[in-house]
């Protein structure tokens, strides 16, 4: 798609018009230490990596909750690790302070400074969609807009104010929590390849 035939913003209106989108990769929930280090081995193998994080809203003044998730997807496979049970473990460190790694988010400013909460972390490797997409004329900074910008389908945000400490995640947050750091990847193939 040439960059003058892009959109440059979307609307409300268009945005809940269109159709939405759904993952159909494998999702892989991480709780235990052994599935941690067998997928932080395989993650810190891959070239490029879709990036997210989610935390349990706070709905009262000054309350702050650590970051409970961290998302992590290749092309086919997202993997959902419970920090609120896991911690920011050695291997999760290396893998954000990892430089041969490009991870690909959307205000990552803002995940690091909620990392940095868990345990201090320097992330390095990383690219910042919002600068990427501000090069390529598009007006948009939230993941859905841009997403419906591009690929022409909408990112529900339903699940985005549920509890991410719960005991366990429901199907519809998980499948909620895979698609947003698939559609970072996505969204940076789709803008580097055309």
């Amino acid at each position: 798609m040439e960059q003058d035939q892009l959109l440059k913003t979307i609307s409300k209106e268009e945005l809940a018009a269109l159709s939405a989108e759904q993952f159909k990769g494998r999702i892989v929930l991480v709780q235990s230490e052994s599935m941690a280090e067998k997928a932080m081995r395989f993650l810190l193998d891959q070239p490029i990596v879709g990036f997210d994080t989610e935390t349990r809203p706070s709905f009262k003044k000054g309350q702050v909750h650590k970051v409970a998730l961290i998302q992590l997807s290749t092309p086919d496979t997202c993997f959902l690790i419970r920090l609120n049970q896991l911690g920011l473990f050695p291997l999760m460190k290396e893998f954000l302070e990892s430089e041969s790694v490009k991870k690909i988010g959307l205000s990552t400013k803002d995940d690091f400074t909620a990392l940095n909460r868990l345990a201090p972390v320097q992330p390095k490797g990383f690219i910042e969609l919002q600068k990427l997409v501000k090069t390529r004329g598009i007006g948009e900074a939230s993941l859905t807009k841009i997403y419906a910008l591009l690929f022409g389908k909408r990112i529900s945000k339903a699940q985005r104010l549920t509890n991410w400490e719960a005991t366990e995640l429901t199907e519809a947050q998980q499948r909620y929590a895979a698609l947003d750091a698939w559609a970072c990847l996505k969204i940076y193939d789709k803008l580097i390849n055309s």
